[in-house]
């Protein structure tokens, strides 16, 4: 039996090369995503690493939480590093004067590193023999003052930099212009996985980073022989508890690796998703070759059982079949994988911050997913067909027609998936008063559109008679050809449905995906626009940084600006709520915000005097007029201070859930006396473009700022989305090609069923363009069958969980993307042509003589 299935393989092999290429998508991203996934852990860890080799022990200063720059005063200084090297057991103490510098390319636009923990800027500290061993020089000096830097090679090469340009940089506060002096190597992994490296002097690092004569920190190596522990302990005993701490690397190395295992779980999710929806897919297509090899083998089949082969031997033949399939869809698949992994840090990798870099790492786990996954599920799908073959009796093999199938199981079927179908579709409309985005409310949504899919699945070879009838209406118009193309299809619903769902699972997702997504896309415009009346943003790129004072100030002098309004943000604690804040003018900020005021006056706001949103009011069930304890700030919840509330707005993203004066947060803020956000008000005939470069050269052109019209700031919001765009048209892909495989199949089969049948059509007056064309309609039919199914429940699933979205964003309403849909309903019937392209031409090329006599 091992024989004859290894037999039917090689004989059938291309047919079954459309199941081979099926699950090969699905093993594809499966062993993909999880190269990718290890590979980019890898490389974040690289990157995210500090390289702790050679060092003991770590002393960091301690400052109290949402300490200001003044008040920073180390004690990190020459004399403790002479103190701790005299340590028993210490081999050598070297201090450090580590930050973060973000580079500008030499045409001015920020330069990417591989992610932000990796834009790193350190002080030249050299040893007695007047170099620094972590940076040795590849070119040039070493920098001597404050007006130099050196860089390490990939940053210098980025940015166009040779020695002697002035480069462009930044750390927390102005824009530094530097002289490149020098190029410097490291062994860092956070600079070699795409990161950037600059270095200064060390006076200007500790400037800087630290204070002047002070360190940010000092590495301890041990002496052979001593304990890393042991050495802690007693370092710590020589530092001021409340000022200094001495940690481990085995611990530092311990915290790092739970933060990188925690930024990069999500990596995989979006290539796992195409995995499942691939595999699930391409399912239907494995049971339908099957069923229909099967189908065309029965006599084959019966005669085996004629000579004595039993019902498990025939099980195991086609299980061995689909095994053999399976296998080497699953090395194809895995070779496919590797490519998927190499392509996805590209496309992923978007935004201010690249995906680092690094090599494809290939564990064991990606090579057994994919072998199990591959095999399992191609056996698990030809098990149903293998059932059915061994259930063929002897008797068969005189029967040259199919028989009809049971009209008991046609009516269990409709009971079942009747009822599987609103049991889904009452989960949806459960949600219809569902007003939040909880996570109960998420998986009862994902759920419902679950079952929906699958009562679908279910009812498709019941739904198949009267749709497909319903469309026979239009290719009837076409003459004789149409109604024998309609009749094609309905001549077993069970294969026209099972090729049709295919399509029908992707279009629902992409349907509902498309939807939800247009609907977002609109409501997150319309909530930028109603929230915001400035025409430019200026803001910071992370929370550690600052707009200074003396660029506001610049903002206000540009020509053709009419109000340039600084906002402090920061958060506000009540109890239990922690809210954001933003601190503004009174005076201007109605020129730059859309506040709609239900009571109150932003006038009123001042000093003690706050106003609030609708939804903090409701929270925290407070009016205009009352008083709340609050603390402004990180670390200040036992400093609350009365504030008076003397206004309520309605919900604005822009001003966040409460507006305070803009001295009340600077004083108390994570970043004293600072600004995140310049909104911009510009006068009548003010030029966009011209205005905008103005911006720009006002901030000095800092990479640590964006200068953002309206529009861009819409698009960056919308920009939220951009994995869900990604994950509609990558499910379109899959479905596409997946039901482009299955029409080609199930299509090639049928006119091989039927070539007694198109010889008798051929013999009484049909051309060969009346077969095409028969064959084209009715492949036409079957997807527009699965494409009608899609659309309804993906509408349907979409409709019934806008209810979440509003939740989430008041101004979400249920709108159509028109055209993605007529993109959807034409991309799903030009596969439809496309698959009958091959199976026409054959069934068109056959002889009448030659079919009718076909045994």
């Amino acid at each position: 039996m091992l024989r004859t299935a290894l037999r039917n393989v090689l004989a059938h092999k291309a047919r079954l090369i459309m199941t081979v290429l099926a699950v090969c998508l699905g093993v594809a991203f499966i062993s993909g995503s999880l190269v990718f996934a290890d590979s980019t852990t890898a490389a974040y860890r690289a990157s995210m690493s500090r390289n702790y080799a050679g060092i003991a022990v770590t002393v960091d200063p301690k400052y109290p939480v949402g300490a200001a720059a003044d008040e920073r005063d180390g004690v990190l200084d020459d004399a403790l590093v002479a103190r701790l090297a005299a340590v028993p057991g210490v081999g050598a103490a070297r201090p450090t004067v580590d930050g973060s510098a973000t580079l500008a390319a030499k045409d001015g636009s920020p330069m990417r590193a591989g992610n932000a923990m990796g834009k790193l800027a350190a002080a030249y500290v050299p040893g007695p023999d007047g170099k620094d061993g972590r940076y040795p020089l590849t070119a040039g000096r070493a920098p001597l003052g404050g007006g130099e830097v050196a860089l390490d090679r990939g940053a210098a090469t980025a940015g166009s930099y040779s020695l002697g340009d002035t480069v462009t940089l930044a750390t927390d506060g102005p824009v530094l212009r530097m002289r490149l002096v020098g190029i410097v190597s490291t062994d860092d992994t956070r600079v070699t996985s795409g990161g950037t490296l600059a270095v200064f002097d060390k006076a200007t690092a500790q400037k800087l980073f630290a204070t002047p004569g002070h360190y940010t920190g000092i590495d301890v190596s041990a002496a052979p022989g001593t304990d890393q522990f042991e050495l802690a302990r007693r370092i710590g005993a020589l530092l001021p508890a409340d000022r200094a701490e001495a940690t481990t690397a085995t611990a530092k190395a311990n915290q790092q690796s739970v933060f990188i295992d925690t930024k990069t779980s999500s990596y995989s999710r979006l290539p796992l998703i195409f995995a499942v929806v691939s595999l699930f897919i391409g399912s239907f297509l494995i049971i339908n070759t099957f069923t229909m090899l099967i189908t065309r083998r029965t006599r084959e089949i019966a005669l085996l059982r004629a000579i004595g082969a039993t019902r498990r031997q025939v099980v195991r033949s086609v299980l061995a079949e689909a095994a053999l399939v399976g296998l080497l869809a699953s090395v194809t698949g895995f070779g496919l994988g590797l490519g998927v992994a190499t392509a996805l840090p590209a496309l992923l990798g978007t935004g201010d911050d690249l995906l680092p870099r690094g090599p494809l790492v290939i564990g064991p786990a990606p090579v057994l997913a994919s072998l199990l996954v591959g095999v399992g599920v191609t056996v698990l799908a030809a098990w149903l067909p293998s059932r059915r073959a061994a259930r063929i009796a002897p008797v068969e093999a005189m029967r040259s027609a199919e028989q009809p199938s049971s009209a008991t199981l046609s009516r269990i079927r409709g009971a079942v998936g009747a009822a599987v179908l609103l049991l889904g579709a009452g989960l949806l409309i459960s949600l219809s008063d569902a007003k939040d985005a909880s996570d109960g409310n998420l998986r009862t949504a994902m759920f419902g559109s679950g079952i929906l899919v699958t009562g679908l699945i279910v009812l498709a070879p019941l739904l198949a008679g009267p749709v497909i009838r319903l469309l026979g209406r239009l290719t009837a118009r076409l003459g004789v050809v149409g109604d024998l193309a309609k009749d094609n299809a309905l001549r077993d619903p069970r294969r026209t449905a099972a090729t049709a769902v295919a399509l029908m699972i992707s279009t629902a997702l992409v349907t509902g995906l498309a939807v939800i997504d247009h609907s977002s896309s609109r409501a997150l415009d319309s909530q930028a626009a109603a929230g915001l009346s400035a025409d430019y943003v200026i803001s910071t790129r992370n929370a550690t940084t600052a707009v200074d004072s003396g660029a506001v100030q610049r903002v206000a002098a540009v020509p053709g600006v009419s109000t340039a309004s600084a906002v402090a943000d920061s958060t506000l604690s009540t109890g239990s709520f922690v809210r954001g804040v933003s601190g503004v003018d009174p005076k201007t900020v109605g020129d730059v915000m859309k506040l709609r005021f239900t009571s109150g006056s932003a006038k009123d706001i001042g000093p003690g005097r706050i106003a609030v949103s609708s939804s903090f009011a409701r929270e925290n069930r407070i009016g205009t007029g009352g008083r709340i304890s609050a603390s402004i700030g990180p670390g200040q919840a036992d400093r609350d201070l009365p504030y008076t509330v003397v206004g309520v707005y309605q919900d604005n993203p822009t001003a966040q859930d409460v507006l305070a004066d803009r001295g009340d947060v600077q004083r108390h803020g994570y970043l004293r006396d600072s600004v995140q956000r310049v909104l911009v008000a510009a006068g009548h005939g003010a030029g966009s473009g011209n205005l905008e470069k103005q911006l720009r050269g006002a901030v000095d052109n800092s990479p640590l700022l964006k200068v953002q019209s309206r529009a861009q700031l819409v698009r960056e919001q919308a920009g939220v989305a951009g994995d869900l765009i990604t994950m509609i048209f990558g499910l379109l892909a899959i479905g596409v090609i997946i039901s482009a495989l299955g029409m080609v199949n199930t299509l090639a089969m049928s006119v091989a069923e039927r070539t007694r049948e198109i010889g008798v059509l051929r013999a009484i007056g049909m051309d060969r363009t009346g077969v095409r064309r028969m064959i084209r309609l009715e492949s036409l039919t079957v997807a527009a069958y699965g494409t009608l199914l899609g659309l309804a429940g993906g509408l349907f699933g979409a409709w019934k969980v806008s209810g979440l979205a509003n939740g989430a964003i008041p101004q979400y309403a249920f709108t159509l993307p028109w055209g993605t849909l007529a993109l959807v309903v034409g991309l799903s019937l030009a596969v439809g042509a496309a698959a009958a392209a091959l199976p026409a031409r054959r069934a068109a090329a056959l002889g009448p003589l030659h079919a009718v006599a076909e045994v």
